[in-house]
């Protein structure tokens, strides 16, 4: 039976070269695409693929968040994260959401094969230089202080506050969320009282630096 895989990465580019790749590897399939974490989240419920192939920083729904809900319902599937960032805050907020794998996009095609084979398996797969990083970040404690700032925000939160950090008004958000406009200014005014913030200058500048979105891509 071939490992059934998911590719959720914004840039179309990178879709179609791992798309050609994965698909010339024996037992292995794309059955799907996805160019945000909402997408990959609703592709991932209607297919049930073994292995989703995670971009980090996407719109609309980052990596991290799209794991979490994923990995709550449906634990038996695999993610592995495939980013260009080795910053220590996008690598635990990974592995704490439930991915199995992750690599750096400078990986060679043969890393990335062995990492879907492994994590199918049941096994967790992570580049040597990002290995390196969880090492230190736990040494160091700095996990602990990572995780804990980032669990101040519920997941509903965490959603609206990538949203709000991407420009979206909070009309926008509402009808992208079917939440009521109340709704989404409640959420926005607790996020400021629990953040001690008092502008949306503040929680973008928040929403970066927890990795929710990311200046660079």
């Amino acid at each position: 039976m071939s490992i059934r895989v998911i590719l959720a990465d914004d840039h179309k580019i990178i879709r179609d070269g791992l798309r050609t790749l994965i698909e010339k590897e024996t037992g292995m399939e794309v059955v799907a695409e996805a160019e945000n974490g909402r997408k990959t989240i609703r592709l991932t419920q209607k297919l049930i693929p073994n292995v989703v192939i995670m971009d980090v920083s996407m719109p609309d729904m980052n990596g991290i968040e799209a794991t979490r809900k994923i990995i709550a319902e449906m634990p038996h599937v695999r993610v592995i994260a495939l980013s260009m960032h080795s910053d220590r805050r996008f690598v635990l907020g990974m592995l704490e959401a439930g991915a199995s794998g992750y690599l750096l996009k400078d990986c060679a095609f043969d890393e990335l094969s062995h990492a879907i084979r492994n994590v199918t398996a049941g096994h967790t797969y992570l580049s040597p230089k990002i290995a390196d990083v969880v090492v230190k970040g736990y040494l160091t404690k700095i996990s602990e202080a990572t995780l804990m700032s980032g669990n101040v925000l519920t997941p509903r939160e965490r959603e609206i506050l990538q949203l709000i950090a991407e420009g979206m008004s909070a009309k926008e958000i509402a009808g992208h969320l079917n939440l009521g406009i109340k709704t989404v200014e409640t959420h926005r005014r607790n996020m400021m009282q629990k953040l001690k913030m008092n502008s949306i200058a503040e929680l973008t500048k928040y929403a970066v630096r927890e990795g929710l979105v990311s200046l660079e891509k």
